[in-house]
């Protein structure tokens, strides 16, 4: 099958499709991690994307049933410079092409991904549509693709992703209650892990929801598009926060949420941090930490408080915050994904950091 990529200033790159046939539109993205293409499929913060990897050799380990991040994949199209259609592991159960024809998710391989990268570097993230067909594109089918880019829209990105019902994940200590904004599983793995009793609320969760669940701390996950969106969710954090005691530990999204709900302001990076080598450091141990990390938005720091937060965590890169703590109150947050998946590990102690705040904490009432 012919594959094309269309973006909506009108550059074209065509390939090979695979996976299922159609046209989608979609943001166009470039994640820059060498492994972990499953969990990137499956994390629900790329929902409404169509993601680009930079590594020039994808598929060769296939699809298994250990690592996926959700209930599906979000993706909107998948792009690889070379596509490993006949993959090679013990845990594989088929190949990356079945498993996006599977989901109706087009592909595109065979382009110059570095080539792509560096176009999006220059001009910012882009509306494009993927299109994987029997036929050789014409001008006028081009053109209509532009259309189609320009003519894209995503909204409501945190609806669709959320659980639709609260669930429960029973375990013997701290009770976390974890609003999922479009959670990704090692999330939950790594609170059950602490043998947390987990309960997860969609994020239409209200305050009195939220504290009739009892928590002993809160968990803000991670989740697609622009955090001012859902200003019913910044609404049920301001009230967690005038509580005053609860611990609260946000992860991306819910960073941004947090530091919205402190007053601050968020706005959109050029092309955005995705991928699993990211430098963060830590300037509460000193710590340099490679992390994963997947968002289009940053928290401006110029508009935090310093007088209630202090920036505790930094990009290397570009210097955007990616991390800050409350001074008064038990709640703190980053940018980046700690849970990992893909990427490295060392970041979990921050969940560590989450459990102290929690045994330390003092017992909140419920509303009256």
């Amino acid at each position: 099958m012919k594959g094309y990529l269309v973006l909506e200033d009108g550059s074209v790159f065509a390939g090979e499709g695979f996976g299922a046939a159609g046209a989608v539109a979609g943001e166009v993205v470039f994640n820059t991690g060498m492994t972990g293409y499953q969990e990137v499929l499956t994390d629900p913060s790329y929902y409404g994307q169509i993601v680009a990897m930079t590594y020039p050799l994808i598929g060769n380990y296939g699809i298994n049933v250990a690592d996926f991040e959700s209930r599906q994949p979000w993706v909107r199209g998948f792009i690889v410079k070379e596509l490993c259609d006949q993959p090679s592991h013990w845990q594989a159960v088929k190949s990356l092409s079945a498993y996006l024809a599977e989901n109706d998710i087009p592909g595109l391989a065979g382009i110059d991904t570095r080539a792509l990268t560096r176009h999006l570097r220059d001009a910012g993230t882009m509306r494009s549509v993927i299109a994987v067909t029997d036929d050789d594109a014409t001008q006028e089918q081009i053109d209509a693709w532009v259309a189609q880019a320009m003519a894209f829209e995503c909204h409501d990105q945190v609806k669709r992703v959320t659980t639709p019902n609260p669930y429960r994940i029973f375990g013997d200590g701290c009770r976390v209650v974890v609003i999922d904004y479009g959670a990704k599983e090692n999330i939950l793995r790594c609170l059950t892990a602490r043998d947390c009793d987990v309960v997860v609320a969609p994020a239409t969760a209200t305050l009195r929801d939220i504290l009739d669940m009892e928590p002993d701390g809160i968990m803000l996950t991670n989740g697609p598009g622009d955090p001012t969106d859902i200003p019913e969710a910044i609404e049920t954090v301001k009230g967690l926060l005038a509580l005053g005691s609860i611990p609260i530990f946000g992860i991306c999204l819910g960073h941004q949420i947090l530091s919205l709900a402190l007053g601050a302001k968020t706005y959109k990076l050029k092309y955005g941090h995705r991928g699993a080598n990211h430098p963060v450091k830590d300037y509460i141990t000193g710590r340099v930490y490679i992390t994963s990390q997947n968002h289009g938005y940053a928290v401006d720091e110029s508009t935090l408080d310093l007088t209630q937060v202090t920036v505790t965590h930094r990009n290397l890169n570009d210097n955007t915050v990616e991390g800050f703590a409350h001074l008064h109150k038990p709640v703190f947050s980053v940018q980046y994904h700690p849970e990992a998946a893909p990427g490295p590990e060392e970041s979990r102690y921050l969940f560590d950091r989450f459990m102290s705040l929690m045994e330390d904490a003092v017992p909140v009432a419920k509303l009256a």
